[in-house]
């Protein structure tokens, strides 16, 4: 595949299965390429090398891929977490001390090594590959116009499958209209069972969605909190 691809990664912590969207244009509109669910590790990086090839391509991950504080919070929470707070959507902080920590910069490493770069200095329409860190929950208050952040990730399976269904509902409505469109087909809430697979393929397709973004419109509709030395979170808008 030599087309540029923008790929989503719901970076599955401790072992957990990854959320993984690819998105190409198709004209001057986005559409779906890929969307699944891998588990093992070299399972996601062969994903990754088949939907990237030999073009260019944006990678999303939402998950930290520049740690460089032994303790405390990043430049970039504090940033994004001054911005959306209000709205639900603060950040996590992300250190060396914390026990993902290996695990999610040494997956940064690996795609390093596919060629994907850092890109908090990203220019607009750049070619090449790139990986940048992301924030679903911020991202999707910025782009759907959200005064709340969907709370589809605690709470009770009714709760959560009812969140999760507009947050579906959201992105099937927004982002064929959105600049780039994007023609999706998103998976379906089941009615019993766990909504966790259901979730982390919707949540790909967001971080996909950014990553498309970030590169249509670079910092003119974006906005990088953070750096490459010390952690960057790219937020439309």
């Amino acid at each position: 595949m030599s087309e540029r691809s923008f790929l989503g990664i719901d970076l599955g912590w401790y072992g957990k299965p990854t959320g993984l969207a690819s998105l190409v244009f198709d004209g001057d509109r986005l559409r779906v390429r890929s969307l699944t669910r891998i588990e093992p590790l070299a399972g996601i990086l062969s994903w990754v090398g088949e939907e990237a090839g030999a073009g260019d391509s944006v990678a999303a991950i939402d998950a930290p891929t520049v740690i460089a504080n032994a303790l405390g919070i990043r430049d970039c929470e504090r940033g994004v977490n001054a911005r959306f707070r209000r709205f639900h959507a603060g950040c996590h902080p992300a250190n060396l001390s914390r026990p993902f920590a290996p695990y999610v910069l040494a997956f940064s490493k690996h795609l390093e090594d596919l060629g994907f770069l850092h890109s908090a200095e990203m220019t607009r329409q750049a070619p090449g590959r790139y990986q940048l860190e992301v924030h679903p929950h911020s991202a999707t208050v910025s782009l759907f116009g959200l005064d709340r952040i969907v709370k589809y990730k605690k709470g009770r399976r009714a709760e959560k499958a009812a969140e999760l269904g507009r947050l579906r509902s959201l992105c099937l409505e927004n982002f064929p209209k959105s600049n780039p469109p994007l023609d999706l087909d998103l998976p379906t809430i089941p009615a019993v069972g766990p909504t966790k697979p259901a979730e982390d393929q919707i949540d790909a397709v967001i971080c996909a969605y950014i990553a498309a973004h970030y590169w249509f419109w670079g910092q003119k509709r974006n906005t990088v909190f953070g750096s490459n030395a010390g952690g960057y979170i790219v937020v439309p808008g």
